[in-house]
């Protein structure tokens, strides 16, 4: 160790008698100030860092950060299913009301099928879905969507004979 402090000191030595010379226009006390800084900088004993003392967590801040994480937790958990209830309003998105001249149409096809079924629910309540499945009926005359319509609650059969 002894060795590398006087190569050091030897090479900074040399350095600024170097500059000493090229420079001579400082004042002697401006290169003693100027030696002097570097010396004490390159040889003074850095002060070691202290190591961070552990600081003492009160019960009150463990619990505030344990109902953190299980919040964070249950967040990360729920986004699931609002992806399901989009799923849902995805399914749900031709369960929209009707115009009134749709409603009107709606009205007329339910007309023409008037001696079998009846509407159960109040025009307004019907959707364009329900349109959309009167509309395929007039178009093909498949018994099973005036069923289906039945399930769904919107149409009803009439009791024939009974008055």
């Amino acid at each position: 160790m002894c060795f590398l402090d006087n190569y050091f000191n030897n090479r900074i030595e040399g350095i600024l008698l170097l500059f000493i010379k090229l420079n001579s226009e400082f004042e002697e006390s401006d290169v003693n100030k100027m030696l002097k800084g570097i010396l004490e900088k390159l040889f003074k004993p850095t002060p070691q860092s202290v190591p961070p003392k552990a600081e003492q967590i009160s019960p009150a801040e463990i619990e505030a950060l344990i109902e953190a994480k299980l919040k964070e937790h249950a967040a990360a958990i729920h986004p699931a299913t609002d992806a399901d209830q989009i799923e849902k309003q995805l399914a749900n998105q031709e369960d929209f009301k009707l115009t009134a001249k749709q409603m009107e149409y709606a009205l007329a096809l339910i007309d023409k099928i008037s001696s079998e079924f009846e509407l159960a629910i109040a025009p307004a309540e019907l959707t364009l879905k329900d349109l959309n499945r009167l509309i395929g009926y007039q178009k093909y005359k498949n018994k099973g969507i005036l069923v289906n319509l039945v399930k769904k609650g919107i149409l009803k059969r009439k009791l024939i004979g009974v008055k």
